[in-house]
């Protein structure tokens, strides 16, 4: 940690400028030379700009090119489980180790620790010179405040990749100091995250708005409570470990099971509830319209907490066909399209469902048009200005059957599929006038609803109405018709509902890579052949082969990633995870 420490927080006082969102958001450009610690935070602009630097790395872990380097362009956790394929099969990626079984703690990404540790030493800088910066006492407690959440938010992502990981408080080392490399217990992390987040929130507004808007508010502060606390109330952590003795039992989650942590998880997701945020809801203008539309502005009633953008076409030049001018890197697996269901709100293995093999994508969830392209989607391409439906099929009404253009099967897909999720259908890829203002959800009202409908629904022998509410809120804003679900459901049933729920809704956002973990699920989701589809235009329709894609492989010590080798190399106390 010495070396991470100090390297980076150098390269944080020499290069203060971040180039984020310019309008209405408080990440405006800034340029800066010549600082040192000592000239930062004696000047509030510079003072203020050394904080905006650490939200610079909120959005890394769910980022979408999370595992690219300076070469190439990769993609993030959506490859490294049983959302998509990778459009490289090769290599020693992390995210092709983790489909492999193949991650070690050599080899493994090690952005996690390095990243989260730099930016909480960031935060302790900041902290330690803010009594004395030139700002005024109504900033510094609001700042304050910012910081301590950012501070509480880089420590949960160490904790969903490593479990318990060592807390280092305010203390600002320095290079002559010894840096304890001992891990504190999973339980002691979880509450020193749930008692950052109330203090930080205590001195935040529920929403910040004008220039401040993007800032950490009250309502993140909640959420990430919420979610830590789910997390440590789930199987993975909640007395299910992997660890079969201590201590490695208590650092990598609770040794035994109590039930009462479901409820701590749901009351807190209650504080966000009823407030200043509800789901963005637009089935007027088509069904589920605001399931699409949400992702293209910059603000809503749902966006609790996002890594702030400037205009831009990120995910179209990354995501869209190879015809637009996109290079993508990633492709739906059948298994998620599978997930989808119907309209009428039926899964498709229902008989009652309508669901028709033959004509698969019809009448299928609005969600499943917003977040995927399929054979015949329309997609908006230039210079025509105008929606074209592309073609992945294999024509077989030509004699030598070949593929319908660059975007086909086994030509531009891998799987006979795109992502749609979060595009902009209006913008196209490499056309220089044609952005959004969308920014990378990291925080949603909708993630929060189903934080608390499987946290009340663990908590109780069966779902009550406020379960049910919470469920059918996001299915009605999803434009399912009816929406409503089956009285009388068990636990197991709603517990099935939620999880199918989040990995439709959720989809593309980096929380499945952790679901299925939490769950001590991945031994069944990730351990299969993925499968894809094959379209074939013939003279009477087109026909849909399900082909296999990729064995997926996976082993317990999975549950948890191994903390990188050059780290537990500098002090034999930091224990590694079990496995490694």
């Amino acid at each position: 940690m010495k070396k991470i420490y100090f390297v980076t927080v150098f390269c944080a006082l020499v290069s203060l400028s971040i180039s984020s969102c310019k309008k209405e958001s408080f990440l405006d450009q800034t340029q800066s030379t010549t600082l040192n610690e000592q000239t930062v935070f004696a000047d509030s602009a510079y003072t203020m700009n050394f904080l905006n630097g650490i939200y610079s790395d909120v959005g890394f872990s769910s980022s979408p090119t999370r595992f690219s380097n300076i070469y190439t362009t990769y993609p993030g956790l959506e490859s490294a489980c049983d959302e998509s394929e990778a459009y490289v099969s090769g290599g020693g990626n992390t995210f092709i180790q983790f489909v492999s079984g193949t991650v070690n703690s050599s080899i493994v990404s090690k952005d996690a620790w390095q990243n989260c540790y730099s930016d909480i030493r960031a935060v302790n800088m900041f902290l330690k010179h803010l009594p004395t910066a030139p700002l005024t006492v109504t900033l510094k407690k609001r700042v304050k405040a910012e910081a301590r959440f950012l501070r509480a938010w880089y420590y949960f992502i160490l904790v969903e990749h490593y479990g318990g990981v060592p807390l280092v408080g305010d203390t600002l080392y320095t290079a002559s100091d010894v840096i304890p490399q001992v891990r504190d217990t999973y339980e002691k992390c979880v509450n020193y995250i749930t008692q950052e987040c109330d203090s930080a929130a205590a001195y935040l507004p529920w929403v910040q708005t004008g220039n401040e808007y993007g800032r950490v508010n009250k309502a993140a502060c909640k959420s990430l409570k919420a979610r830590i606390l789910l997390y440590a109330a789930s199987p993975l952590f909640n007395g299910g470990g992997i660890a079969t003795s201590e201590p490695l039992k208590s650092l990598t989650g609770y040794p035994t099971y109590d039930k009462t942590r479901w409820k701590l998880a749901q009351d807190a997701a209650l504080e966000v509830m009823g407030g200043q945020y509800s789901l963005y809801i637009d089935n007027t203008t088509a069904p589920g319209y605001g399931f699409y539309k949400v992702f293209t502005l910059r603000k809503s009633s749902e966006m609790i907490f996002a890594k702030m953008k400037d205009n831009n076409r990120d995910l179209e030049d990354i995501w869209l066909p190879p015809s637009t001018m996109s290079k993508p890197i990633t492709f739906p697996y059948l298994e998620f399209i599978n997930a989808f269901g119907m309209n009428n709100g039926l899964p498709i293995t229902d008989p009652a469902s309508g669901y028709d093999s033959n004509n698969p994508y019809s009448n299928r969830d609005p969600r499943f048009n917003y977040s995927v392209i399929h054979d015949q989607t329309p997609v908006m391409r230039r210079p025509e200005i105008m929606q074209f439906p592309v073609n992945l099929y294999i024509d077989a009404t030509n004699p030598s059957k070949v593929t319908s253009g660059v975007d086909a099967i086994y030509k531009g897909t891998l799987t006979g599929y795109y992502p749609y999720k979060m595009v902009d259908q209006t913008v196209a890829p490499s056309w220089f006038n044609t952005l959004t203002p969308r920014c990378m959800p990291l925080i949603r009202y909708a993630e929060v609803l189903l934080n608390f409908a499987e946290a009340r629904n663990e908590y109780l022998d069966a779902p009550d109405q406020q379960v049910y509410d919470a469920v059918e809120a996001i299915r009605q804003r999803a434009g399912l018709n009816p929406y409503k679900l089956t009285a009388g459901l068990t636990q197991a049933d709603m517990r099935k509902v939620i999880q199918t729920e989040r990995r439709v809704e959720l989809a593309f956002e980096g929380h499945r890579f952790w679901d299925v973990r939490r769950w001590k699920i991945a031994s069944q989701t990730d351990n299969v052949m993925m499968h894809g589809t094959e379209p074939t235009k013939t003279a009477s329709g087109t026909t849909y082969k399900t082909i296999e894609v990729r064995k997926h492989n996976f082993v317990d010590k999975m549950y948890l990633w191994p903390i990188p080798e050059s780290e537990v190399s500098k002090d034999p106390k930091l224990l590694q995870n079990p496995g490694y």
